[in-house]
């Protein structure tokens, strides 16, 4: 009797080992599905469900995203480390993998253009942090109108006499508080500049297609991407519970 109390208690403690990395909070799934690591294209649906135990339905049509200029590397986000070539600073890939998003719309209007969003209207004083050695490292940063700029780093400035940039959302790619340095900094969605058009490591669209992407969720449904070549999507959909 004692080894099958032992026995039931260590099949009740041991992990879920193939549990999926997507959180049971999550009602909204962006799923991207480019045909290889070094597409630069990917389709990408929107997926609803009303609970945990609810299966994922498709809404909206599918929309078509732009990626980084080389492609896909791994990234870090909500799912296990995977081998593979890693996302790394500068590298003009996107990162691949399972993420959150930011709940703060940016951009250059003076309102928000989205409904149920937090907004930030962004000025030539807001930076992101895309130097590895700051402390700052893959953080939004707002200067004081007399604060000097960050010396010797590297900085996205959020604002630029360029209209992709008009609307972003921030995927938490290596997102503080766990920002890896050197892994890779300031990835958005935000707006395409053409239908031939390429990122250094973002996820752009179509200005149209992106407002209705976010009217269709909110922060609130703690919504996921997911951006994964064909092959690793065939791969790990099971194990991920993916639609």
């Amino acid at each position: 009797m004692a080894r099958l109390c032992f026995f039931l208690s260590f099949l009740f403690f041991v992990p879920q080992l193939h549990a999926s990395p997507v959180p049971d909070q999550s009602r909204a799934l962006l799923v991207a599905i480019p045909d290889a690591w070094n597409s630069v294209k990917a389709s990408l649906q929107l997926y609803r469900r009303t609970a945990a135990s609810s299966p994922w339905a498709a809404t909206n049509a599918p929309i078509i995203v732009h990626l980084g200029r080389r492609g896909l590397a791994w990234g870090r986000g909500l799912h296990p480390d995977q081998p593979g070539i890693q996302k790394r600073e500068g590298d003009g890939k996107s990162p691949a993998g399972l993420f959150l998003l930011g709940n703060i719309l940016y951009g250059y209007a003076d309102r928000s253009p989205i409904h149920d969003w937090r907004y930030r209207q962004v000025t030539d004083r807001d930076l992101w942090i895309e130097e590895p050695t700051s402390s700052l490292y893959n953080r939004h940063l707002i200067l004081s109108s007399h604060e000097p700029f960050p010396p010797d780093q590297h900085y996205h400035l959020m604002r630029q006499a360029d209209p992709a940039h008009a609307l972003k959302l921030f995927i938490r790619h290596n997102a503080p508080p766990d920002a890896k340095p050197g892994a890779g900094s300031a990835i958005f969605f935000h707006l395409c500049r053409s239908e031939d058009s390429v990122t250094t490591g973002c996820t752009s669209m179509e200005e149209p297609a992106f407002r209705t992407l976010l009217e269709s969720f909110q922060p609130s449904d703690e919504p996921v991407y997911v951006l994964l070549p064909r092959a690793e999507y065939d791969r790990l959909k099971e194990s991920w519970e993916l639609p």
